[in-house]
């Protein structure tokens, strides 16, 4: 490259333009069972606290409730990240069959796709004309186009699930930490889950255009009302069974 200018505008480029890896399937898995491991044992917490249960009722509850979400986070992240897949294999098995069939067809949709994207029509057919003489990139580029998938960037139902897990387990232990210390406050605990509650929606603020504070917010609301909700139910059968 003879030209100085483009090359010190391509490093500064380089150095820049960086995305944060929102790929693979564990950005969503983890943020998910983060705050459903918060939310349910926060829950869990107030609704058997609400009813009257000591601290080792509400422990033994919120340890329950953090094993079986985490379990089922896990399995159900696997399943539908697996199942997922298996629908991209299918649809590209589809495409595949239609590319050997009728691929005049499948060129002239391809360059239309194009036109409609801008190109001149020249361009869109040359285009088009040189994705096709590769039948592998001729796949890839119409699962692309009409179905917005990707065949390389496909998450791991491992990834999500462990993902899922682990951020369970976590958020899920926050709410009990006071409990496992030894105290019986239900009221230390809630705090405790709120404040967790407030940091996790403020980290995940960093993958998004939210405010941290909007995003910290927003996750201590919804919190609240799952407790709110569960201390009614626990203190009135509470109240009725006692």
């Amino acid at each position: 490259m003879d030209d100085p200018g483009l090359e010190a505008e391509l490093a500064a480029h380089r150095h820049d333009h960086r995305h944060r890896d929102v790929s693979g399937g564990w950005l969503r898995a983890a943020t998910f069972g983060a705050m459903d491991g918060l939310v349910t044992t926060i829950a869990l917490v107030a609704g058997v606290g609400g009813g009257g249960a000591d601290r080792e009722m509400i422990l033994l509850t919120g340890l329950a409730g953090v094993v079986a979400g985490a379990f089922s986070m896990a399995l159900g992240e696997f399943a539908s990240v697996g199942t997922q897949n298996d629908a991209v294999d299918a649809e590209a098995a589809v495409e595949r069959r239609e590319l050997a069939r009728h691929p005049r067809a499948e060129q002239h949709e391809l360059a239309q796709t194009f036109r409609d994207l801008g190109l001149s029509a020249p361009t869109a057919e040359a285009v088009a004309r040189e994705v096709h003489a590769d039948p592998d990139l001729a796949l890839r580029v119409h699962l692309s186009q009409e179905l917005g998938v990707s065949l390389d960037d496909r998450p791991s139902p491992w990834v999500a699930a462990g993902s899922s897990f682990a951020a369970f387990v976590v958020g899920g232990i926050v709410p009990l930490v006071t409990f496992l210390l030894g105290y019986s406050s239900l009221a230390l605990g809630l705090a405790v889950g709120g404040i967790g509650l407030l940091v996790a929606g403020a980290l995940t603020s960093r993958f998004t255009s939210r405010t941290w504070w909007e995003a910290a917010l927003r996750q201590l609301v919804f919190g609240a009302i799952a407790a709110g909700a569960t201390y009614l139910v626990g203190t009135l059968i509470g109240v009725t069974v006692g």
